[in-house]
């Protein structure tokens, strides 16, 4: 267990994640989802935590632990195509991480997952969390348009909520 990591999620509160993600930055993350979804036939989660909990530092877990369980616990997985994707932030850790339904192993690969988290880190370590959230949401949306794009005409069956969720 590194002190810095454990001071930072001591310290994260909160307060923090509403200063990053105030209500209207929700409502825009909220907004984008819709309209990403208008051009796939996927769906796109979006969940912020501030930091973990104390038990989880010692214990070693990782953001990328912690996305795999939202994503469970969100029930991202349990779309009808398998084509369900969670971006989550750990603000503690300034940490992004993308977790995709088993529909997209085929076609995107873990760079371009990865390159997507970058651009948001970036602008997040800007202090620009609206416009890094809104480029991941961009971003995560042409690739899911790309291999799996809404046919004219098909309905938009909205399977998962397009707000974002602050654990």
């Amino acid at each position: 267990m590194g002190w810095k990591r454990w001071h930072r999620h001591l310290f994260t509160s909160r307060r923090a994640l509403h200063r990053a993600f105030p209500p209207a930055t929700l409502t825009a993350i909220e907004s984008a989802i819709g309209k990403s979804e208008r051009t796939h036939c996927g769906e796109i989660r979006f969940a912020v935590e501030a930091a973990l909990e104390p038990h989880w530092i010692r214990s070693g877990k990782t953001a990328r632990d912690r996305a795999l369980e939202a994503f469970a616990g969100l029930h991202v997985w349990d779309t009808a195509a398998n084509n369900g994707v969670l971006i989550y932030v750990l603000l503690a850790d300034r940490s992004v991480e993308i977790v995709a339904d088993r529909g997209y192993n085929d076609w995107v690969t873990p760079q371009e997952w990865a390159a997507v988290c970058e651009s948001m880190h970036q602008l997040f370590r800007e202090g620009r969390y609206q416009e890094g959230a809104l480029e991941g949401i961009r971003r995560v949306g042409e690739l899911m348009a790309k291999h799996f794009p809404r046919e004219p005409g098909t309905r938009n069956d909205n399977e998962l909520p397009n707000r974002p969720t602050l654990l």
